[in-house]
């Protein structure tokens, strides 16, 4: 059953705080990543690049944790799974999240061929911790 992103923990999720990404490979130990977070429509938004650890771990299994963090004493916590996967507008989504984290108006780290994908979790669990 899915639980919308809002109140404090959309503010943290829309702040310039990273997201700790936590799944699992394929011999079942955890992976974490630190990404770029969005909120659109309740559901946290990550932008990444095709051919990275966590996506293809997530093309095995949907499970995801996310965790936001603000500072060490309050952060949020979602679990979910991926609803959606998709290339379409990912190159603007990662100029957009470009401004939100660097100030810059294109992702300036962008690399020759490199498919920006869009991924979309639907959260089941989110707890503000903390705070």
């Amino acid at each position: 059953m899915s639980e919308p992103i809002d109140g404090r923990a959309k503010e943290l999720m829309e702040a310039k705080n990273f997201c700790h990404v936590s799944t699992l490979r394929s011999d079942g130990s955890v992976h974490t990543a630190p990404v770029w977070v969005d909120v659109q429509d309740g559901q946290p938004v990550l932008n990444t690049a095709e051919g990275r650890a966590w996506p293809r771990n997530l093309e095995r299994d949907p499970r995801v944790t996310l965790e936001n963090m603000e500072n060490p004493y309050e952060y949020v916590e979602v679990r979910g799974k991926v609803a959606e996967r998709t290339t379409e507008g990912a190159d603007e989504h990662i100029d957009a999240m470009a401004k939100k984290y660097m100030d810059a108006d294109e992702y300036p780290l962008r690399k020759p061929g490199e498919q920006r994908l869009i991924i979309r979790i639907d959260p089941e669990h989110v707890k503000v911790w903390g705070g």
